[in-house]
């Protein structure tokens, strides 16, 4: 690239977590929602849908990882969903607890889990913003 051309971001392409087993890690995410776009079993990776967009949530494994308790020290990925409370209830019947009641926030609720590798995802609603929601 010249120092000439632009240099701007497009938008994300996958967010990527380690995890310590794939087959486990598939099962983890599908309980708690996730759809899973593609799985490719001998290169340790499987990518999660998330809405209709195709960046997803690629799950890669680590082999030396093993479970770490919840919050590790590390990123988040927060995730809009039309009612935090509803998903916080619905993960917890799936056998996934949160890590904390759900949470009220300036634009909704939001409420977080952790994978067994300590990878935390959040759900976020914006019923308190609704003009800034995906669709409302």
């Amino acid at each position: 690239m010249s120092d000439d051309e632009s240099y701007e971001l497009l938008g994300f392409d996958n967010v990527l977590l380690p995890v310590g087993s794939l087959a486990e890690a598939v099962d983890f995410y599908e309980r708690a929602g996730f759809a899973v776009g593609f799985r490719f079993d001998e290169g340790g990776i499987a990518q999660l849908k998330v809405g209709a967009e195709t960046p997803g949530i690629l799950l890669r494994t680590e082999e030396a990882l093993g479970h770490r308790p919840p919050p590790w020290a590390g990123p988040r990925v927060w995730l809009e969903v039309p009612d935090a409370r509803t998903a916080a209830r619905r993960l917890e019947a799936a056998g996934i607890p949160p890590l904390d009641e759900p949470a009220s926030v300036a634009t909704g609720w939001t409420v977080e889990i952790a994978d067994p590798w300590g990878n935390v995802v959040g759900f976020t609603d914006y019923t308190k913003r609704p003009e800034l929601a995906r669709r409302s």
